[in-house]
């Protein structure tokens, strides 16, 4: 069973060179093999000097299949987007945050996650 009083914080970043989805998108983050993850912050940014569209989506390991999150927000040039903001994503051992964007675009993703360990996982 697991033990939600425990658990372990990450943060991750990626700066995204992705333009199609799906298997090519940049992965984010991967949930552990044997861990839980709750992600409480996910942040979109755009260093671009162009408004652009950004793609999120969360690969689900038990059905082998994507699922988006964010399918094509426009971002204004400089800007940032708050995804996650007071609520909870969360995803079990083998899922995915993944990321790609339009093309021309600039951007970066950061979340943060507290991961807990699963022992029957």
């Amino acid at each position: 069973m697991v033990d939600f009083a425990f658990g372990r914080y990450t943060t991750k970043h990626k700066s995204i060179s992705a333009t199609s989805g799906s298997g090519s998108a940049d992965v984010v983050y991967t949930v552990p093999p044997r861990y839980l993850s709750q992600i409480t912050f996910l942040l979109v940014g755009n260093g671009g000097s162009a408004t652009k569209k950004i793609y999120v989506q969360r690969y689900i390991a038990e059905s082998t299949s994507y699922a988006h999150i964010i399918n094509g927000m426009d971002i204004l040039q400089y800007n940032v987007a708050s995804v996650v903001d007071g609520s909870t994503l969360s995803l079990k051992a083998g899922d995915k945050i993944c990321a790609y964007m339009e093309a021309g675009a600039t951007f970066d993703i950061t979340l943060s996650a507290t991961e807990y360990y699963d022992p029957a996982g």
